[in-house]
């Protein structure tokens, strides 16, 4: 019976040391590898739902009050000149029509040679169908100036667009017809008149390159 006891506690004894001297992966091993397992699940559709929505009201957020420019549309730089031009030749048309109508004002040009203001001015072409070309040119200008300035860029109305680009197109033809008639009908040159071909024909190409590349777009910045 003695021996059986030492033999018994003799095993127990093994067993605690074996027990004892083996690493604890088993147990410590656990926990990580169901953290691993349940971090490799794949997320639920609704998860991804909610994720997505999240992600996407990020970029919208914004501050009240303040815009977003519309990208669409010719620059300020563009717009600008249009302006300016447009003035420019109003200015000279007010200037020809006023010496047109009135005798004590005399367009200051040069009367010798080619260059001939009064010969082109006072031309039975200078009038077409009955109307003085100064005239004609007054009226162009005016109807420039109103398409060209910020409200007019800005007009949500496609046909105002339309209309300026028509209108520039008609304006060029006949700048094209003037300068005919000084060089093979009157055999003269009006430096006034080729001021305001010059400004014609610079319209003609910023008006035709807006509506080529950004079309008849508005241009206005709206809210965000």
């Amino acid at each position: 019976m003695a021996r059986t006891r030492s033999s018994r506690s003799k095993g127990s004894g093994k067993g605690k040391a074996s027990t004892q001297g083996r690493p604890r992966s088993s147990a410590g091993g656990a926990r990580p590898n169901a953290r691993s397992a349940q971090a490799s699940r794949p997320a639920r559709p609704e998860q991804n739902g909610r994720a997505a929505e999240a992600g996407a009201a990020l970029p919208s957020r914004h501050v009240p009050g303040k815009a977003a420019a519309v990208s669409s549309g010719p620059p300020a730089w563009l717009r600008l000149t249009a302006l300016a031009l447009s003035l420019g030749g109003l200015g000279v048309s007010v200037y020809m029509t006023i010496s047109h109508y009135s005798a004590a004002v005399t367009l200051a040009c040069p009367e010798t040679g080619t260059i001939n203001c009064a010969k082109v001015t006072t031309s039975p072409q200078s009038i077409v169908f009955g109307i003085p070309v100064a005239v004609l040119g007054l009226a162009f200008y005016v109807f420039m100036v109103a398409v060209n300035n910020p409200l007019g860029w800005r007009a949500p109305l496609r046909l105002i667009h339309q209309s300026r680009v028509l209108s520039v197109i008609i304006g060029m033809g006949f700048v094209i017809y003037l300068i005919y008639v000084e060089l093979f009908k009157v055999n003269a040159i009006c430096l006034w008149c080729t001021c305001v071909h010059v400004i014609t024909f610079a319209l003609f190409v910023l008006i035709l390159l807006s509506a080529a590349t950004w079309g008849f777009r508005d241009t206005a910045e709206r809210p965000a």
